[in-house]
């Protein structure tokens, strides 16, 4: 454990955790407000976990930007920065990986191979080495908050998995640090997403019940959009991440640059 951690438990503190891979927007930015606001105590992690990237993927390319990232976090006023190294957290002797079955293996999951394990192995390990009462992740990646909330269950982690509505851009884009990789036209092209996640949530709304209708409207939008290229689009339920359901996931590439969302249709789309 974390030896401020400890020490906050000594003096009865409750204790927030927002794991992050850094690159912060304001979409971490509002995880931590929220954590600052529901903690006496906030630990804040910046790790890009090298076990969750597939070996051509852009692990070497992510985006950093440690000095301004800490400059966020030091006004937001939180408590603690946990900046662990690849050594630290992986050592060469270490073999301990943890797998998440059905809601780990779909939709995401199926589309890459081995994420949500190092995913779960690296919230588990923030989560030994903080002991936070409450831990806060984006609606963004909603899959992995159904992967989170199951390891936390399942492993008696006795941890408050708490989820933050996904932020985005005025235009309806979520927020992402990969949104960086956008060229400007790419940037136009992107809207999309939301544009069709707001098609269908608009439809549902209306009445529409048919999930492959649902299903249809969506892929209409997106292949209007020449540089869109869709890896999976689905309509599932937002724990299992198995269709049918009202939850729709969808991962497109813009040019070189994969980005997901996803929008629950039974509730209104707030772009």
């Amino acid at each position: 454990m974390l030896t401020t951690s400890r020490g906050w438990r000594r003096e009865g503190h409750t204790i927030g955790l927002v794991p992050t891979m850094g690159a912060l927007h304001a979409g971490h930015m509002s995880l931590v407000e929220r954590a600052c606001r529901e903690n006496s105590r906030v630990v804040v992690s910046i790790f890009v976990n090298p076990i969750q990237f597939g070996p051509k993927e852009d692990l070497d390319r992510y985006p950093t930007s440690p000095e301004r990232d800490l400059g966020l976090l030091q006004q937001a006023g939180v408590g603690a920065l946990y900046m662990p190294t690849a050594k630290v957290m992986y050592p060469p002797q270490a073999t301990t990986r943890i797998k998440v079955f059905g809601v780990g293996e779909t939709i995401e999951g199926a589309a890459r191979p081995g994420h949500f394990e190092g995913v779960a192995t690296v919230v588990a390990k923030l989560f030994n080495a903080t002991e936070p009462d409450r831990a806060y992740f984006g609606q963004k990646d909603a899959q992995q908050v159904a992967v989170v909330k199951r390891l936390a269950l399942d492993l008696d982690t006795g941890v408050q998995i708490c989820v933050g509505r996904t932020v985005r851009e005025p235009d309806g884009l979520a927020l992402s640090s990969r949104n960086a990789y956008l060229t400007p036209q790419e940037r136009q092209s992107a809207s999309c997403l939301s544009f069709a996640l707001e098609r269908a949530a608009r439809a549902y709304k209306a009445g529409e019940r048919d999930f492959k209708e649902l299903k249809r409207g969506i892929q209409e939008v997106l292949q209007a959009e020449p540089l869109a290229k869709v890896d999976y689009l689905d309509l599932v339920d937002p724990d299992t991440f198995t269709p049918p359901g009202s939850l729709a996931v969808m991962a497109v590439w813009i040019g070189k640059t994969r980005l997901i969302d996803n929008h629950d249709l039974a509730t209104p789309f707030s772009g």
